[in-house]
């Protein structure tokens, strides 16, 4: 049997399906449905400052592998067989990272490192050769990504034959190295470093990727609101707080997909470097999106479970951190997308702190619908100043 040529594996950049997003990678991101709920549960379980922190490095870790596949299928063609191998492969892996994310701190830390690591340097190497007869510049600059890779794997391994607070500091110190990669052109001596003109990506592709994911995310929230609604007994109140939990995830859907989503892929197809433009809006600018879509799911829970309860400020944090969060990061996005930061998204930050000086005196399901009703002032202002009905565009 004849070699299979590497170039057969690649995309066919400008073709009418090079962009498409295929079912591979959709079937791909199911994985990623269960992580984000076993995050959310984790984060809920857990909540204490440390608690916070591990579920926190849990998910910047989580996006992490999801993002650096996503920047690889934008290159390797998903309907070739090797590619779909490999991404069958990472589902298994994906699916041992998730399972063992309730215990990625106690006896399953191993697991989970390992998992990890043999997803990101992986795939960096299957991509590495898939590049190697194809394009030099993306050959050398998926080798200078796997030596990163593996400088950060010793640290995620390591990490997980340590025991508690040497376990979070081993893997924040492997993160920051992954998480620095990117800015520092993965420069590595006598391999130089990746500049912004070889990373030329799909903008459709890459949007339609992090849409996706927004959604899995949007969708976590609307299963937490559903399931805890159903277990619980009928009341004015429950029906109170559903509402508000369904509604408030609605307006963040409205928030990202309205104006946000399609211009920015237009814009990234346009774009002289895309590659830059995809690393600041993509990369890391949906990181506090995702965040703050999960935080908004953990607050769901803490509105049915504690929804008289005044003064708590770890649970106001939760009910105000997920719109803030999600509102910075939108905010990033579209500053990044469109040139300018939308005002009314800043108008929204500065309400929701002021909601925190009121927070000790305001009953927990209040307090959720009033961050609720500020994601609607927000979505409301961006939608009138952008159609032209209200204030000037480049006031939005």
């Amino acid at each position: 049997m004849a070699k299979t040529n590497g170039q057969n594996w690649l995309r066919a950049k400008g073709s009418a399906g090079g962009s498409k997003v295929s079912f591979l990678e959709l079937f791909f991101d199911l994985v990623f449905v269960f992580s984000i709920s076993q995050l959310s549960h984790a984060l809920a379980a857990h909540y204490t400052p440390l608690g916070a922190a591990e579920a926190a490095l849990m998910t910047f870790a989580v996006w992490w592998v999801w993002i650096f596949t996503t920047w690889v299928t934008n290159w390797l063609d998903p309907e070739k067989m090797p590619v779909r191998g490999m991404l069958v492969v990472l589902m298994m892996l994906g699916l041992l990272l998730s399972a063992s994310i309730p215990e990625a701190f106690g006896d399953k830390g191993l697991l989970f490192a390992g998992a990890y690591v043999a997803m990101q340097v992986g795939r960096s190497l299957f991509t590495t050769y898939a590049m190697t007869r194809v394009d030099r510049a993306n050959t050398l600059n998926f080798v200078r990504i796997t030596a990163w890779l593996v400088a950060a794997g010793v640290f995620w391994i390591a990490g997980g034959l340590l025991e508690h607070e040497a376990r979070l500091i081993a893997w924040v110190i492997a993160l920051a190295i992954e998480y620095i990669g990117p800015a520092a052109g993965f420069a590595v001596p006598g391999l130089g470093r990746s500049r912004p003109s070889d990373w030329d990506v799909s903008g459709a592709h890459m949007a339609e990727r992090c849409a996706l994911f927004v959604i899995i995310c949007l969708g976590e929230a609307i299963l937490v609101s559903g399931r805890t609604f159903s277990e619980l007994p009928f009341s004015g109140l429950t029906s109170i707080v559903f509402v508000t939990a369904f509604i408030g995830t609605v307006a963040m859907w409205w928030l990202y997909f309205r104006f946000g989503h399609g211009r920015a892929a237009r814009r990234i197809e346009h774009e002289e470097t895309p590659g830059s433009l995809a690393r600041q809006a993509f990369t890391y600018g949906h990181i506090p999106i995702l965040a703050g879509i999960i935080v908004h799911a953990v607050a769901v829970e803490f509105m049915f479970s504690h929804p008289h309860e005044t003064g708590n400020l770890g649970i106001a944090a939760a009910v105000l951190g997920g719109s803030g969060l999600f509102l910075l990061g939108n905010l990033w996005f579209k500053g990044a997308t469109s040139g300018q930061l939308p005002l009314s998204h800043l108008a929204g930050l500065v309400l929701l702190i002021l909601l925190a000086f009121a927070a000790p005196f305001i009953e927990i399901y209040l307090l959720g619908i009033l961050a609720t009703l500020v994601l609607i002032i927000v979505a409301a202002w961006e939608y009138r100043s952008l159609t032209g009905t209200a204030a000037a565009p480049t006031l939005h």
